[in-house]
């Protein structure tokens, strides 16, 4: 599996006081249950807002990557949640039980022809708006469908992983439950959304109800295989003592003497005495220094909002080397939600038959970056690595994957622009440009190679990062470790929102009729950012050193050739 050598190895196991039965590979088929219901309701989401709500399409596109930045910003809560107080268990099941009351909604607001404004007709410029009670329902679906979405998402890969000690058996994991998601998605995007726009989409958003509700049921069926780990308080909360007991010590010289510095009582510390605090960020040390101020009555050292262990500041340490790195991917996101939203419209517009008599939904047609991203995976882990090793007689690092990753997006990116720069010269050359809802004659499936282009470059960055964080993270921060990879999504969907925006108003390009826009020159923006988040990028890896990953990997290497 391409990151199985990269995750965190722990030179503790899950603490647990359970019986041998619990945990291991038993638990995979009930924890990977719940991940198909979403991709048919969020993937078509678009379509249903034009088709049925009326909205226009440059608004539909906007509202898309608001709720797909939304459903990728609430598992940093959920996974907050988890590490400090409810467990993953709980904060899972809550999350599936909102997300079937937002089903709930959808499909009514489907059903019920009262809770949708009357279809417009083809060619109207202007179309019935929907009623304030109309938008009500309609968000409300759409919040808690996201906040349901967004809570089991990534926290129940941390879930998962947690059920395994072994670092090679918690990196098959997470590819094995990356190939479930992508497969899941893979049936929503083509079963349910053929379903919501060839036969009903009552049926298509009941049919993500049932599917959700069947899940929920056989992820707690399986609670008797699962390892508990029971949360252990806010993580955040020492990192925060230590920011204040910096400032409340800058008037002090930090010290070169490692016996001047608090290792705590319980040996929670994985840092030799001897070793003390890395010289990095440097002035963080005082919060870990021992004082006068710091004893109690006693005269016995303890844990303050004046004094921190060691390795409280170097977990905060940590997430400050990090956070460089972890901005960079920002705009890995960024394009991937302009390029799909858009992408959706121009198939809306372009010939989508396959055969006389088969019709591709526009919706659809993200399924090439999913079926590509899942097939790359198992291609690199077979073929690609292997190779890799055997040239430079050293394994892929997560730094080096998600680097091509950055390099793959770019040349997707720039795929993008030059098919629809193809698309509007067709468009021109049949006078349509002024045609709004006219269909180019151009088959949509010229799509599909920047989309492929894009899904290959998924399954370098996508996995790499995974890696990085769930091996660079304090092990305190496991969940949100896991949750940073979905946190980027969501500033990347957020921003794309804003950048559509932001062309609008002070550009011609994007138009609600896109035949006379110029979508080309939105891809062409999006290729001259990304070079040069790929120079922040190079610039920051180079500057990076790794805390954990080469140390598992040189283990690795000693166990095998032992």
């Amino acid at each position: 599996m391409p990151v199985s050598s990269d995750y965190k190895h722990d030179e503790e196991a899950p603490t647990t006081h359970v019986g041998s039965k619990q945990g291991g590979w038993i638990t995979f088929p009930f924890i990977t249950g719940l991940t198909i219901a979403a991709s048919g309701w969020m993937t078509n989401l678009i379509v249903y807002l034009i088709e049925q709500f009326n909205v226009k399409n440059i608004r539909a596109t906007q509202i898309s990557n608001i709720v797909n930045g939304s459903t990728n910003f609430f598992p940093i809560a959920g996974a907050i949640i988890a590490d400090s107080y409810l467990g993953n268990f709980f904060v899972i099941s809550v999350s599936s039980i909102i997300s079937l009351l937002g089903l709930i909604l959808f499909t009514l607001s489907a059903t019920l022809d009262s809770l949708r404004p009357k279809a417009c007709k083809q060619g109207l410029e202007t179309c019935e708006a929907p009623s304030h009670f109309q938008l009500a329902i309609l968000y409300s679906a759409i919040t808690l469908a996201s906040i349901g979405m967004g809570g089991t998402r990534f926290t129940i890969a941390t879930l998962g992983a947690n059920q395994f000690d072994k670092p090679k058996d918690q990196g098959a994991f997470f590819n094995w439950f990356f190939v479930a998601l992508y497969m899941a998605s893979i049936t929503g995007i083509t079963v349910i959304v053929y379903i919501e726009d060839n036969v009903s989409w009552g049926l298509g958003f009941g049919l993500c109800l049932v599917l959700n509700a069947i899940g929920l049921a056989v992820f707690v069926f399986g609670k008797q295989y699962y390892r508990h780990i029971k949360p252990d308080g806010s993580p955040f909360t020492s990192l925060a003592r230590v920011i204040v007991a910096t400032i409340r010590k800058m008037n002090i010289m930090v010290s070169s003497d490692n016996k001047d510095y608090y290792y705590g009582h319980t040996g929670e510390t994985k840092l030799p005495v001897d070793q003390g605090p890395t010289s990095s960020f440097r002035f963080l040390n005082r919060a870990a220094m021992k004082t006068e101020g710091d004893t109690e009555q006693e005269r016995e050292l303890t844990e303050s909002w004046n004094l921190c262990t060691v390795q409280q500041v170097e977990d905060l340490k940590t997430l400050l080397r990090i956070f460089p790195l972890w901005s960079t991917s920002i705009f890995l996101s960024t394009p991937i939600g302009i390029q799909s939203s858009l992408m959706v419209l121009q198939a809306l517009s372009m010939d989508r038959h396959l055969g006389p008599h088969v019709k591709i939904p526009a919706g659809s047609f993200l399924v090439a970056t999913l079926l590509a991203t899942a097939f790359s995976l198992s291609v690199i882990d077979q073929f690609f690595f292997p190779a890799w090793k055997k040239l430079t007689r050293q394994s892929m690092t997560p730094l080096q994957r998600i680097g091509v990753g950055h390099v793959l997006n770019i040349v997707g990116m720039a795929g993008s622009a030059l098919v629809e720069s193809r698309r509007l010269d067709v468009a021109k050359s049949h006078n349509l440009t002024h045609q709004l809802g006219s269909i180019v004659p151009m088959s949509a499936f010229w799509l599909v190679t920047p989309l492929v282009i894009v899904g290959i470059g998924e399954a370098f960055h996508f996995p790499g990062q995974v890696a990085l964080y769930y091996k660079e993270f304090p092990t305190s921060l496991r969940s949100t470790a896991t949750a940073m990879i979905s946190l980027l999504v969501a500033a990347g969907f957020y921003l794309s929102t804003a950048l559509i925006d932001l062309i609008q108003k002070v550009t011609g390009w994007l138009p609600d009729n896109i035949n006379e826009g110029r979508i080309d020159n939105v891809f062409w923006v999006l290729v001259v950012t990304g070079v040069i988040n790929l120079g922040y990028y190079i610039t920051c890896a180079m500057l990076y050193r790794y805390k954990n990953v080469e140390n598992a990997e040189e283990k690795s290497e000693t166990a095998n050739d032992g």
